[in-house]
């Protein structure tokens, strides 16, 4: 890779970077403005919560977990375009963007439904069938693997090195 490729590369790390703040923010921002600030300030005026405020802070429960793996991987995007190695920052980046996911997809799937059942938000079976959420799990659960083999690969590119 060129050296103005390296550059325009870690440029573009940067922007990532700040579209994944700018989507994080907003869109978190936007979620508590929703279920948390706007039904408060009803329950101050009214005195009582509004009805389905904790519905829908349960069905936004794995938003936060998403969130966190945009977050995650705009992170590591910024410590590329500040010149960390990729390999290093990458390999931190895929495990919690796994996790994350994974974790928003076992509790879209399971936890969401089971305690929307258990509060009487809704009725039906122990397993929502939420296509996506299972998707994002597995896709996680991957990551999260493919994280841990290049840590694995790191250390024994380090111990090569050091017989070199």
């Amino acid at each position: 890779m060129s050296q103005t490729d390296l550059v325009r590369f870690r440029r573009m790390c940067g922007q990532f970077r700040w579209l994944a703040v700018f989507m994080v923010v907003s869109v978190g921002g936007l979620l508590a403005l929703l279920h948390l600030v706007f039904p408060a300030l009803v329950a101050m005026r009214d005195g009582v919560w509004p009805d389905g405020v904790l519905d829908g802070l349960l069905y936004r429960a794995p938003t936060v977990f998403y969130l966190f793996a945009v977050w995650s991987i705009g992170r590591a995007l910024g410590q590329v375009a500040k010149g960390r190695l990729i390999q290093p920052a990458l390999s931190g980046a895929l495990r919690r963007v796994g996790l994350s996911l994974g974790l928003g997809g076992v509790i879209s799937v399971f936890v969401v439904t089971n305690l929307s059942r258990l509060i009487g938000a809704t009725q039906g079976g122990y397993l929502h069938f939420d296509v996506a959420g299972m998707t994002l799990g597995m896709i996680g659960g991957a990551l999260f693997l493919l994280g841990r083999v290049m840590d694995q690969a790191g250390r024994v590119q380090a111990e090569l090195d050091e017989m070199i």
